[in-house]
């Protein structure tokens, strides 16, 4: 089944790219990142997510700013790497430090790449910020404050970066205003080794599969792995379809690409027997009332 340009996809074809970038080493890392993407391209996949700040790696704390980049050098810095590489349209999602206007956001991009050049679909900046245990992200970037919701040649795709999607509010947001997929970079240390398994990566796989059967809408993650200031992080990137299956799932820790695929008729169906985003839609008046009279 063919994609049209901008009408909502049939199906296509979604990378998830984990790896251990380089601490902040931009360039090195913008050669591993256009590598993948040509790769991903000739394994017919037609989008590519990236992990969160996979551009300088995560913990940079102080040293945010030497490793931020504008909108419009990440654009330029991906197109020079690919340029006469690329031999039909690919999508690209890319999480990086941004400067806008001298201000830091943690912030993840959404480009689209021809043979006739790129294109910079929309960036999302990360709203919830993590500012506890070994998370300080508030100190050195300054939060989002807009839904990352995208009108692109596969459909209507929103982004949610890391802690976001802990917050049920904003995939709620986000399937009420249109979004069928949900990308969600990542950078998690792993955390809680009680069992077999490591706990906050068990708690990714519960949050998506209820984000995923709650709204009927597909989640794709792409998480950091290797090292950084001797703090792991867990890899194990997914995609899970709206049915809360795992369609498939990436190795712990280690650098690897997953490739599934994204079917929005399933997306249909599935809300067509489980109609719980629509009876939220009806209710939408009543649910803002309830908002505006909370008081916090």
């Amino acid at each position: 089944r063919s994609v049209d340009r901008y009408p909502w996809c049939m199906a296509c074809k979604v990378a998830c790219a984990q790896f251990a970038p380089v601490k902040a080493e931009v360039e090195t890392n913008l050669d591993t990142i256009a590598d993948g993407v040509v790769q991903a391209m000739g394994e017919t996949a037609d989008l590519v997510l990236l992990p969160e700040a996979c551009t300088s790696g995560y913990f940079l704390e102080g040293g945010v700013l030497e490793s931020s980049l504008t909108s419009g050098k990440l654009l330029s810095g991906i197109w020079r790497r690919v340029e006469g590489k690329i031999d039909r349209a690919v999508d690209v999602v890319l999480g990086f430090y941004e400067n806008f206007e001298g201000t830091l956001y943690n912030s993840s991009a959404y480009i689209e790449l021809t043979p006739e050049g790129s294109r910079l679909v929309g960036v999302y900046r990360k709203f919830f910020l993590p500012t506890y245990g070994v998370f300080d992200e508030e100190r050195f970037v300054t939060r989002g404050r807009d839904l990352g919701i995208f009108d692109t040649r596969l459909g209507k795709i929103a982004i949610l970066i890391c802690e976001d999607v802990w917050h049920s509010i904003l995939p709620t947001l986000c399937a009420v205003q249109g979004a069928q997929l949900i990308l969600i970079p990542a950078a998690s240390p792993a955390r809680g080794f009680s069992g077999e398994s490591i706990d906050n990566h068990d708690r990714y796989r519960r949050l998506f599969v209820a984000v995923a059967e709650e709204h009927g809408v597909y989640c794709a993650s792409a998480q950091l792995c290797g090292f950084e200031g001797g703090k792991g992080f867990i890899g194990g990137s997914k995609i899970v379809d709206p049915t809360g299956r795992v369609v498939v799932e990436a190795p712990v820790a280690e650098p690897h690409m997953i490739i599934g695929e994204i079917d929005t008729d399933l997306v249909a169906i599935t809300r067509a027997q489980s109609p719980l985003l629509s009876d939220l839609q009806s209710a939408w008046s009543d649910v803002r009332r309830l908002v505006n009279e909370t008081d916090i």
